[in-house]
């Protein structure tokens, strides 16, 4: 179970003046959903199919979004693996992303399933410092 939260840009025309930016979604939009479902209990997330490891990345790639080195445009799809009323929730409270987003238009539709499929990660993890060790008390 969990959610599925679909994010595209702003269908509104930029005012006079106005920043066209501010009604595109950007890395930082992400981050904010991503955060807010991390927070929620979410055991597994994606986006755009990209399952979100502790090495995965998410930023602006000229008007694309760079998700494990995988570019993708809008619209994005943010898939969660978790409590499906908390995960809903942590997006809607009040004074929170979906409302932030709606300022500028972003639409943003959440969806609750009960069969979220999240696909595994196909990068590699190599790792060069981190190693595994014989577990040590903590220093006092």
């Amino acid at each position: 179970p969990g959610v599925i939260v679909r994010l595209d840009d702003s269908s509104v025309k930029a005012k006079k003046g106005a920043d066209p930016n501010l009604y595109l979604i950007h890395d930082d939009d992400l981050l904010k959903v991503i955060n807010e479902l991390r927070a929620a209990g979410a055991e597994a997330i994606s986006i755009n199919g990209q399952r979100l490891v502790g090495t995965s990345e998410i930023r602006c790639a000229g008007p694309t979004l760079s998700v494990n080195n995988v570019r993708s445009a809008p619209p994005f799809e943010v898939r969660a693996i978790g409590d499906q009323t908390s995960l809903s929730q942590a997006l809607k409270m009040r004074g929170g992303v979906a409302e932030t987003l709606k300022v500028w238009g972003i639409q943003l539709e959440i969806e609750s399933s009960d069969d979220v499929y999240i696909p595994p990660y196909e990068g590699a993890l190599s790792y060069t410092y981190a190693h595994e060790t014989e577990k040590k008390e903590a220093a006092k």
